[in-house]
């Protein structure tokens, strides 16, 4: 059993995959998710948790596993969205969750109502590129999945327009 150190303590990552697990199960239901869309965007939550986990053997910074993550999660919602016929938010969120800096955020604030200023600025900017890594991770993929799509529909038309001419 794989052990990973946290502060004060050791937790096995199949406890933490489970953890990811049960909030993104929490706000599925916050979300009035039912059915197979709660089941999908639940085990969202597990492949979130457990691919920053899993990249985090190779890379050492936070923001990098964040990133591959977020790119993860946004293949798996794309994916589920088209074969529940339903828009992508909705197995993207609920997956994220576990994903949010909610600690380094927390810290953030504590940082900044201590008029800590120093502290506060170097935990605003770690902060900052924990959720930009997040949003580029989701941009990267939803950008490549609509030009995918445009060009398989730009084929799909052209090749019905070289039928329709035959035809006339």
């Amino acid at each position: 059993e794989i052990r990973l150190s946290l502060v004060g303590s050791e937790m096995c990552i199949r406890d933490r995959i489970l953890t990811g697990t049960l909030g993104a199960f929490g706000f599925a239901i916050l979300y009035n998710l039912r059915g197979t869309k709660l089941l999908i965007a639940t085990l969202g939550g597990a492949l979130s948790w457990g691919t920053y986990l899993f990249f985090g053997i190779w890379f050492h910074s936070e923001p990098l596993r964040y990133f591959f993550a977020a790119i993860a999660v946004t293949i798996y919602a794309e994916i589920f969205a088209r074969i529940k016929k339903t828009p992508t938010s909705t197995f993207l969120i609920v997956p994220m969750i576990p994903l949010i800096p909610g600690g380094v955020l927390y810290y953030t604030m504590s940082y900044a109502l201590k008029n800590d200023w120093n502290n506060f600025v170097t935990s605003a900017f770690y902060t900052i590129k924990l959720a930009m890594a997040l949003a580029v991770g989701i941009i990267v993929v939803s950008t490549l999945v609509r030009m995918f799509s445009a060009v398989i529909k730009f084929l799909r038309d052209k090749n019905g327009n070289k039928k329709e001419r035959k035809e006339t």
